[in-house]
């Protein structure tokens, strides 16, 4: 079974460590722990794309932790380890592991590119009721590729000492020339792992360490360094220049990308509430590539917004089924208890979650399809290098009051048609339009929310709070208009019959009142939402 934990840490170079690190404010002693032998084989892409995605697989032996180690970012000193007992021979990848990176691997083979052995000094700093707080370890590593000449190098960038702004990297961290796999790269490299210490901590160790002349390491991991400054990729290059409007919706741009890749393995997993999750990426991501359009050139914006939407509906095929047994099931409590005979209750439960089941399996059948993995490869491509054109240069607030603006008038033009449409299926049909605008306005003002100054962003965020308002009602109008011909179908399909007749009369007529009561909040929200001003950012 496997373990998951999130461990916080960070990496330096230097000669030796401080020599009284139990004067770091809150560590009352130190203490030298066994040392380790560790033997460890890391696996990736023959063109290193778990290393692009900062993603680490290895294999370990000769430490209590052995077995397999997968590590996923989750932001600059914390990633997220899972950990496998080691069955079967090296080759032999769980298939949980295997799992989690799919998103990343896309179908590309796994096969080992690194060896490295490790001699671990290790070093404990207790607090005064001697519980850890943090583990300082001197790893002497010992490294070669295997098989280099396969490896594809990474695309032109800045070395990663030049980017941190520190030292230049030595010439035996490189990988060896020639692509030979025996020439064995050393370096000795220290590392701080909190235990149960505090973020507070980690940076009084760090300014302890930078008074003892030792440096925050340029590389992100072992294997980055093992293999070389040739397949380490370099920072995201900015599109724009800081502050403009195409700097910030790319900034938005790449943190739902990212997001997209991380919840990929959380579907797989069926993990709780993940579908809902994906969805809502995707559903961001193709938002903003429509509200901003006029930003991105049009040939590869629109193709890619087009295949969002096709994982947007996948992905809304299984979180529907999740949606009506949820409201189907809790309402039955409306019903009189005398008139849910035949446990109406788990058989509802029962069907509800075998169409769910049915629609996760197709979601990871096509999670597993080169159409995917192609729109993965867009996503990757767009996030990298956006096409902007010109008008990325404008200030953010001013660019981003123009776009609220229009999403504003799209919106409240929508719900003044639907509200001028006569009650029936014309009516619930505009007024499902009106959904999709708000919801629309409310992801684009939530992208600019979270990239901009403070002052700017709690703009953005009255605005949001009006366009969500808006499009929590009009979803539950359209929740109650779909349920209610959900019932219908129920009724007839076998799963209700004449004994439950009435149960689903009580259960399509709270439906009908729970839409009618949604269209008699809409004027108001409506006022509120058309507010002249309320897209103003600046």
């Amino acid at each position: 079974m496997a373990t998951q934990q999130v461990e916080t840490e960070r990496k330096y170079e230097g000669t030796a460590l401080p020599e009284r690190l139990d004067q770091v404010r809150g560590v009352a002693t130190t203490a030298r722990a066994a040392p380790q032998d560790l033997d460890t084989v890391y696996y990736d892409t023959s063109d290193l794309r778990l290393l692009r995605h900062h993603v680490t697989m290895r294999r370990r032996t000769g430490a209590a932790d052995r077995g397999w180690h997968l590590k996923l970012p989750l932001d600059a000193d914390r990633r997220r380890e899972i950990q496998l007992p080691a069955v079967g021979g090296p080759h032999d990848i769980p298939t949980e592991l295997l799992a989690q990176v799919t998103a990343f691997t896309r179908g590309a083979v796994l096969a080992p590119v690194a060896h490295l052995r490790t001699h671990r000094a290790r070093m404990l700093l207790r607090d005064e009721n001697g519980e850890v707080l943090a583990e300082i370890t001197e790893d002497r590593v010992a490294a070669h590729v295997l098989d280099a000449s396969r490896l594809a190098a990474a695309p032109p960038h800045r070395s990663p000492a030049a980017a941190a702004g520190g030292q230049a990297v030595p010439d035996s961290a490189a990988r060896p020339p020639g692509g030979s796999s025996t020439e064995i790269s050393r370096w000795t490299e220290f590392e701080v792992e909190l235990d149960h210490g505090t973020a507070e901590l980690l940076e009084r160790i760090d300014a302890v360490f930078a008074d003892a002349e030792l440096t925050r390491s340029p590389w992100p991991s072992k294997l980055a360094r093992a293999l070389g400054p040739t397949h380490l990729p370099g920072p995201r290059p900015s599109p724009a220049r800081p502050g403009s409007g195409g700097a910030v919706v790319t900034d938005y741009l790449r943190t739902q990308h990212d997001a997209l890749l991380t919840l990929d393995a959380a579907v797989r997993r069926a993990e709780e509430d993940s579908v809902h999750r994906m969805r809502v990426t995707v559903r961001r991501l193709r938002s903003l590539l429509r509200a901003h359009r006029k930003l991105f050139e049009r040939r590869r914006a629109e193709p890619l917004a087009a295949e969002l939407r096709w994982l947007a509906r996948l992905l809304g095929q299984a979180r529907d089924e999740e949606v009506f047994g949820e409201n189907v099931v809790d309402q039955l409590d409306a019903v009189p208890a005398p008139l849910r005979r035949h446990d109406l209750r788990g058989r509802l439960t029962e069907h509800y979650a075998h169409r769910y089941r049915q629609a996760w399996q197709q979601v990871v059948l096509q999670l597993d399809g080169d159409r995917y993995f192609a729109l993965l490869d867009a996503l990757d491509a767009f996030a990298t290098s956006p096409p902007l054109r010109r008008r990325a240069a404008r200030k953010a607030p001013k660019y981003l009051s123009d776009v609220l603006r229009r999403e504003q008038q799209r919106t409240v033009e929508r719900l003044d048609h639907a509200l001028r449409t006569a009650p029936g299926p014309a009516r619930d049909q505009a007024l499902h339009r009106a959904r999709k605008a708000a919801k629309r306005a409310r992801y684009t003002a939530e992208g600019a929310q979270a990239v901009v100054p403070r002052r700017t962003a709690e703009r953005a965020a009255a605005f949001s709070a009006r366009m969500k308002k808006l499009h929590k009602t009009l979803g539950t109008h359209h929740d109650a208009v779909v349920l209610r011909r959900e019932l219908i179908t129920l009724s007839g399909e076998g799963t209700g019959d004449t004994e439950h007749a009435f149960a689903y009369g009580v259960l399509y007529e709270r439906q009908r009142r729970t839409a009618d009561a949604c269209e008699e909040r809409l004027p108001k929200l409506r006022r509120r939402a058309g507010r002249p001003g309320l897209a103003r950012l600046t």
